[in-house]
């Protein structure tokens, strides 16, 4: 085709593909743009291409560049001045009929010279703008096919999407939202600040914390205070444990024991054991229920007993009876039942319904640093009426572990719902 049009001697200089037309990415074209001389102006391409560049093939280059300029600065333009008209028609029932009918709008005149800083914030300029027109788009799109979140400023929409990307449960994210609005003004709904510290707060309402660690005051019938840690295979009791330990033992110059019931897993007790002597405290190890009943009694000149048991299947109703006789055999003060942040909802709340006939009193959540979301807080809370004891945050021994605060954890979580709001 260029030869046709420009001769026997034509050559391409540069070509490229891009879409034009249609707004937002819909109904646009590809167009491929080709850039020709005349070789006998040009030169070779060898010597184009060379560092000595011939003063002939200057002008080409530099038309070249220039007509890259005037497109590129045309669409960027185009998209931008649709952009603009779009977010002064705010969308409301319709969203399909702004996708598809934007408001006529002429384009500014065509700059064919635009420095590069002026063109870079050209082009983040347009980045802003459309993402906003999409949030609106979005936000309406969710109100339609959500009847309960009608009424509700954007930013909360916007946020319950996030969090719902988060894997909160619906209920759940819905009786946020609907709380934060009912708590603000519509001046403080549109304070983004404002809105966010009203989501943290109520988030935070909804995780009940101990806050008070173990090992505290004296218990009631004067033994030592014995704490075990029981859950599903995986979660990470054994690491926890140690990391109790070591709190207790290091920071808290507490007298601590360890004992470990977890016989059936390969190394289970070597694991524990080298956590104990790097400690520099006792491990006892009981496979029965007398025998654990014995070796507790026999410990009396410590302040706290720890104990780790074997993980258990919450389907296995042989294993869960197994644990409830050696847990009736040494008593504990308190039973912390350890979930991994990493399951899912659907797996967290069958645990949760399988070893509540273990009775246990507080919560452990581990595994917050691998996380996929965090709405596994907010469901654990929800599912569970127990105090949250201790999160853990990492494999590092005794310093991954961190006592269970409300506003710190609403933190993260508002934290990571605010990331999913800038990426919609």
């Amino acid at each position: 085709m260029v030869k046709r049009q420009m001769g026997p001697h034509a050559v391409v200089l540069h070509t490229r593909a891009y879409k034009a037309g249609g707004f937002l990415g819909l109904g646009a074209r590809r167009v491929i743009e080709v850039t020709a001389g005349d070789a006998r102006v040009v030169g070779p391409r060898a010597a184009v291409a060379s560092p000595a560049k011939s003063a002939s093939s200057k002008p080409a280059r530099a038309k070249s560049s220039l007509a890259a300029d005037a497109t590129a600065g045309e669409l960027i333009r185009k998209t931008y001045a649709l952009a603009q008209a779009q977010m002064k028609q705010r969308v409301t029932s319709d969203v399909a009929a702004v996708i598809t009918n934007p408001p006529p709008t002429a384009p500014p005149p065509i700059e064919t010279n635009l420095p590069h800083q002026q063109l870079a914030t050209e082009v983040a300029t347009v980045k802003r703008m459309v993402a906003q027109v999409v949030n609106m788009q979005r936000t309406s799109l969710a109100t339609l096919q959500s009847p309960e979140l009608a009424g509700l400023a954007d930013p909360l929409v916007e946020h319950y999407q996030a969090m719902l990307s988060h894997e909160v449960a619906k209920e759940l994210a819905l009786k946020i939202v609907h709380d934060v609005h009912a708590r603000l003004s519509t001046d403080e709904l549109a304070d983004v600040s404002l809105v966010r510290t009203a989501l943290r707060n109520e988030i935070a309402r909804l995780i009940p914390v101990d806050g008070c660690g173990i090992g505290q005051g004296t218990t009631p019938d004067g033994r030592p205070r014995t704490i075990a840690l029981i859950g599903p295979t995986g979660v990470g009791k054994t690491t926890t444990v140690a990391k109790l330990a070591a709190q207790l033992k290091l920071k808290a110059k507490k007298r601590v024991a360890l004992f470990t019931l977890d016989t059936y897993r390969i190394a289970a007790v070597d694991q524990l054991r080298t956590y104990a002597e790097i400690i520099g405290v006792p491990l006892r190890v009981a496979d029965q229920p007398q025998d654990l009943a014995e070796q507790v009694r026999s410990v009396q000149d410590v302040d706290v007993i720890l104990i780790d048991t074997a993980g258990r299947s919450q389907r296995d109703d042989r294993r869960l009876d197994q644990l409830s006789a050696m847990l009736q055999a040494a008593q504990p003060h308190e039973t912390h039942l350890v979930l991994s942040s990493t399951g899912s909802r659907a797996a967290i709340q069958d645990a949760v319904t399988r070893f509540s006939r273990l009775k246990y009193d507080k919560i452990i959540l581990t595994k917050l640093d691998e996380a996929v979301s965090l709405g596994v807080l907010l469901n654990v809370s929800s599912l569970v009426d127990k105090r949250l004891s201790f999160v853990t945050t990492g494999q590092e021994v005794p310093q991954d572990i961190e006592v269970g605060r409300a506003d710190r954890l609403a933190a993260l979580v508002v934290n990571a719902i605010e990331a999913g709001v800038e990426r919609c």
